[in-house]
């Protein structure tokens, strides 16, 4: 009998492990969602490395040798054990043309930038006169409350 209690006993003791550990997990994803901020689609995209910039031409490369193949994976790992065994000079080209995306990039970004700084000062210039024709309309109001009490009044 002390045996069939211990093994009734172990089988609590996991439900409750196995509910402990579905909760933990739970718990540190929902701030992670909350923390996120929306993307902008008006941001300039990050400029590709030299590996992709390599890629762009390896597949179409590969596709003309394998034509019957169409598995991603085979064409990725062929490509990137083709960029391993290239020299720094056979690298060069793309790493040049990657520095040239990259300042182009740079530029756009500073163009971003400038344009997302001036649309929040506007819109705190804008907020902030709003504000204060709310205050003014309020102060307005509680003026003209006042003198018609003292109307009545009299």
């Amino acid at each position: 009998m002390k045996g069939a209690k211990s093994k009734s006993e172990s089988k609590k003791s996991d439900s409750r492990l196995s509910v402990k550990k579905r909760e933990a997990p739970a718990q540190k994803k929902a701030p992670a969602k909350k923390a996120k901020e929306a993307k902008d689609p008006n941001k300039p995209k990050r400029p590709a490395s030299a590996f992709f910039i390599f890629m762009e031409d390896f597949r179409k490369q590969y596709k003309e040798k394998h034509p019957n193949n169409k598995s991603v994976s085979v064409v990725g790992k062929a490509g990137g054990e083709k960029w391993k065994s290239m020299s720094a000079a056979e690298k060069a080209p793309f790493v040049a043309k990657a520095e040239k995306r990259k300042s182009e990039y740079e530029k756009t970004m500073q163009a971003y930038n400038k344009k997302q700084a001036e649309v929040k000062h506007v819109e705190e210039d804008e907020s902030d006169k709003s504000k204060s024709e709310v205050h003014d309309d309020e102060d307005e109001d509680d003026d003209d409350s006042g003198e018609e009490e003292e109307e009545d009044d009299e």
